[in-house]
């Protein structure tokens, strides 16, 4: 089974971001809410909206299930109050909810939190458990910078986070940290904040002993790590001249990467650096990157095609990339697959 553990419903009808529009202006306006019985999408609406979206490059590309969460942009988690931030990360949650409902086979649902800036986690703990044990959901996005482009937030390691951790471990779901937008015109989004957040994240893990506190707890790294398989020596370098323990010692436990790397020679360089069971298959298909690349034919996000295109992988490493590492860092998609192979026995 090949699994996408990074796909976003990039595609979702237009009425989903009409009523956000709604939510936030009425907030700002008057400080109104905006109910979430105003927003109406139809199954079919949903059906569409896959079908010749995601579903199609899935088919096309030879992937089998995509772990698919809310578009990571549209968190946007510094609009509004803490509210505000709350029932737009239900409304966006409950929509996945229903994707992967229509769409069993293919999609396995992951959530977005309630982080508006400067509250307390406990509404994320709270939320992400009533996905994973009333909707089924198998792991969570992570914003490091709930600011959207300013890092005003502690980092990652500090105990504000905690307990959203010990509900993670609790639940034994892992985070895939991941920015939403940038709304700082200095700090372009995909391009520069995305891969700034991934590389922030990754300092941030190296400076702390957050997994000493919680020695379980998984974490997933985006885009391939940002700068970090690049600079993998300043890293290790950094760690011993501070007499910490060695990097694969500290981290490698707990962190991962996924391929969302859009060319051949960065992938290389990740599955050449990182070890394999430290990397999961990605795409991030109908995201950042939509384009048709020219040298090779196939769209950039296609990475599938990409690392089919390394034959430096062993064969033990593929298999464990495309699918094995998934099933490894995510266990509730494990119980998932096996409940829909007791069903299709029924």
């Amino acid at each position: 089974m090949i699994i996408d553990c990074h796909g976003h419903f990039t595609t979702a009808p237009p009425a989903l971001g009409q009523w956000r529009e709604r939510q936030i202006k009425a907030f700002e306006g008057s400080g109104a809410r905006v109910s979430p019985d105003e927003l109406r999408i139809g199954d079919d609406e949903i059906r569409a909206a896959i079908e010749n979206g995601q579903l199609k490059l899935q088919r096309e590309r030879g992937t089998d299930l995509t772990l698919f969460s809310p578009g990571a942009g549209k968190m946007a988690h510094h609009y509004g109050d803490a509210e505000t931030s709350l029932v737009w990360s239900r409304v966006s949650n409950d929509l996945i909810a229903r994707v992967c409902g229509l769409f069993p086979d293919n999609f396995a649902p992951v959530c977005q939190l309630p982080q508006s800036p400067g509250a307390s986690l406990t509404a994320s703990a709270a939320e992400l458990e009533r996905c994973v044990t009333e909707l089924g959901f198998v792991g969570c996005l992570l914003n490091p910078d709930p600011s959207d482009g300013y890092w005003q937030a502690p980092p990652l390691t500090d105990r504000v986070y905690y307990p959203l951790y010990e509900k993670l471990v609790e639940l034994d779901v892992p985070a895939m940290v991941h920015v939403a937008m940038s709304r700082n015109d200095a700090v372009q989004g995909t391009c520069a904040h995305y891969l700034n957040g991934d590389t922030t994240a990754f300092m941030q893990l190296c400076q702390s002993d957050l997994f000493r506190d919680f020695p379980t707890l998984r974490l997933i790294l985006p885009h391939g790590g940002g700068a970090v398989p690049y600079h993998w020596g300043r890293y290790r370098g950094f760690l011993l001249d501070r007499g910490r323990p060695p990097l694969e010692e500290s981290l490698l436990g707990n962190v991962f990467f996924d391929t969302c790397v859009y060319h051949k020679r960065g992938l290389e360089l990740l599955t050449d650096v990182v070890p394999a069971a430290n990397i999961l298959f990605a795409s991030e298909m109908i995201g950042a990157v939509r384009a048709v690349d020219p040298e090779t034919g196939h769209r950039f996000d296609d990475t599938k095609a990409l690392l089919d295109a390394i034959p430096s992988i062993a064969p033990d490493d593929r298999r464990a990339i495309y699918g094995g590492n998934a099933l490894r860092v995510f266990p509730r998609l494990v119980a998932r697959l096996q409940d829909k192979e007791k069903e299709a026995v029924r």
